[in-house]
């Protein structure tokens, strides 16, 4: 990797120690379909435009069947859930869709900044840099893989409707289809529903789930580098603290897949008379693979985080050791010792190693705390709230909330 500063001129000029590859760092600016937005001014290489995107998407899975079905007449009647009616549509497409593709944004700003920080923070040692910023451009190459993107489309189309069928469709004759005994028969409307709407859904999906494992390939081959800890940061994670908070960025993702849990059980509550406590298992279900999905990813470090505070738990205790039978010798058992203590550098010294060791004791081994699971768990479940109403009265509700807060 070129350097255009030596290493000790970092934290002046601590862009220069940083390669083409570090400063171009991106989960989200690549592939095939960000080309493709490119050349359709839906974005550009700032991964700019995004409201732009998230009305042209969001619209293209939305306004079709919602004409189709105007059209047909079963926009606000005529079937036992229209169009209209159907909250799992609106929610899907209109706020999760958006939520998906505003996430972009803030993962690539956050996270190209977390990547130079493992640089500009000295990290890396010198002899693996080289090894650094191979797994920087192993995540540069796959995130533009043609390939990837391809076998991306080919799972939504062969296992997309089937799990939808099996697993979202209610069982009653709706806007986008009719039964027909066992058989479900679609409409006009839930053909462009079942093979365009939806499966742009599932791609912008997916495709997340592919650069989450990305992100945690990445990670993990970083943290197979024998990293440049230093046990006595006023971090407790060795200098590492600025991954924990990586979660910001992925809060537009855990929001939509709250959205997509409220879109499944909307019109359960409302049309099939069931109740939001009959979902305990999959809200919790959702909020523990939210979870796992944003903040697994970083415990790759937790077996260098720990290794680091062993050592250092030694080494300082044997210094620790060391300074203070020093000090209380020339200070408890010299009696020919005539100089003060007050202000000695001595003293001193005996506070700043005793506070080291006590940083060193209290060093964390996993850079996840308790204000990211607690965060991720309230975006993850915001938008299941308004279902909440289905079960009490607003005034309630409110009332329950306050009295948890306060």
């Amino acid at each position: 990797m070129s350097q255009s500063a030596p290493a000790n001129q970092s934290s002046l000029h601590g862009i220069n120690v940083l390669s083409h590859d570090t400063q171009d760092f991106s989960l989200v600016l690549g592939g095939p379909l960000f080309q493709f937005f490119r050349r359709a001014h839906l974005s550009d290489d700032a991964e700019g435009m995004v409201w732009r995107r998230i009305i042209v998407i969001s619209l293209f899975a939305w306004l079709p069947p919602a004409l189709i079905s105007l059209i047909s007449g079963e926009f606000y009647q005529g079937v036992k859930i229209p169009f209209l009616h159907d909250m799992a549509v609106h929610v899907r497409f209109l706020l999760a869709i958006p939520l998906l593709i505003a996430a972009e944004l803030l993962v690539h700003l956050r996270l190209r900044k977390v990547v130079q920080q493992f640089l500009l923070r000295e990290l890396i040692p010198e002899h693996a840099k080289a090894k650094f910023d191979a797994a920087i451009h192993s995540a540069i190459n796959l995130r533009n893989s043609i390939k990837a993107e391809i076998i991306l489309i080919t799972l939504v189309y062969a296992i997309g409707f089937f799990i939808w069928r099996h697993y979202a469709v209610i069982e009653t004759d709706t806007w986008y289809a009719t039964l027909n005994g066992d058989q479900l028969q679609l409409t006009i409307a839930g053909y462009w529903y079942a093979f365009a709407s939806l499966p742009v859904f599932q791609f912008l999906l997916i495709r997340w789930y592919f650069r989450l494992f990305i992100w945690a390939r990445f990670l993990w081959q970083v943290s197979k580098i024998d990293l440049q800890l230093l046990p006595t940061h006023s971090d407790r994670l060795g200098g590492l603290a600025f991954l924990s908070g990586t979660f910001y960025a992925f809060t537009p993702l855990a929001a939509a897949h709250g959205a997509m849990l409220a879109a499944l059980l909307a019109n359960r509550i409302f049309f099939q008379g069931a109740m939001l406590t009959d979902f305990k298992a999959e809200i919790a279900l959702t909020v523990i693979v939210t979870q796992l999905l944003i903040l697994a990813p970083l415990l790759v470090f937790a077996p260098q985080l720990a290794q680091a505070q062993r050592d250092a738990k030694r080494e300082y205790g044997i210094l620790v050791m060391r300074h203070n039978r020093e000090f209380e010798e020339k200070w408890l058992r010299q009696q020919t010792n005539t100089e003060s203590p007050l202000g000695n550098p001595d003293m001193s010294s005996l506070v700043d190693l005793g506070s080291s060791f006590d940083v060193v004791q209290s060093m964390r081994a996993v850079p996840v705390n308790k204000d990211a699971v607690i965060f991720l768990a309230v975006a993850t479940l915001a938008p299941l709230v308004p279902l909440a109403l289905t079960m009490m009265p607003l005034e309630e509700l409110l009332k329950k909330l306050a009295g948890m807060l306060f």
